[in-house]
């Protein structure tokens, strides 16, 4: 009896499992991915930033910290630094994966309207967001800064969000459908 109890118990399981298993993967949609790259040249980011603050992973295209904010004072930004894609459409409730393919770190801040960056020389004149004031000092920023190699997942409702260093660049703009 209890061996026919079991055997009906472990039955029923097999015929429930997959429709949980069902359920459970319409609830969670697949991460939508965001991948950062920057080509940050180690000596000349380092020697200004402190050591280990860029970690180039590229084959020799490299951007000094100077070209940089020289390409961004003269008002064309360095198409090295990136977030792809430029545009992000998805469905409400699907997870954002921001991956940091670059050498340095960057952040993936939440904001009302899009503006500048919390490094006022790389904004092509336009005025730091307030939700970007104080940079790293600032904990909403820090929160979402994403080092080298890492990666941050960002879920709930998408709004609206303010990569920094890709001041020069069309900002990513997340949009639910």
């Amino acid at each position: 009896m209890k061996s026919n109890l079991a055997k009906l118990s472990l039955l029923a399981g097999c015929f429930l499992l997959p429709g949980a298993t069902q359920g459970f993967a319409q609830n969670n949609p697949t991460p939508a991915q965001v991948v950062v790259l920057d080509e940050c040249e180690p000596a000349s980011f380092n020697a200004a930033l402190g050591p280990d603050f860029c970690k180039n992973v590229t084959l020799g295209a490299f951007t000094t910290l100077s070209d940089l904010f020289a390409k961004a004072a003269a008002g064309t930004p360095d198409p090295n630094w990136d977030f792809e894609p430029d545009v992000l459409h998805i469905k409400k409730g699907t997870p954002v994966l921001v991956v940091d393919q670059g050498g340095e770190p960057h952040t993936f801040t939440e904001v009302k309207h899009f503006g500048g960056g919390f490094i006022p020389e790389l904004n092509s004149g336009e005025a730091t967001v307030s939700e970007c004031s104080g940079g790293f000092k600032n904990i909403a920023v820090a929160r979402t800064r994403i080092l080298q190699g890492s990666q941050l997942q960002v879920s709930g409702r998408p709004r609206k969000r303010r990569p920094s260093f890709h001041v020069l660049h069309p900002p990513l703009d997340a949009h639910d459908g």
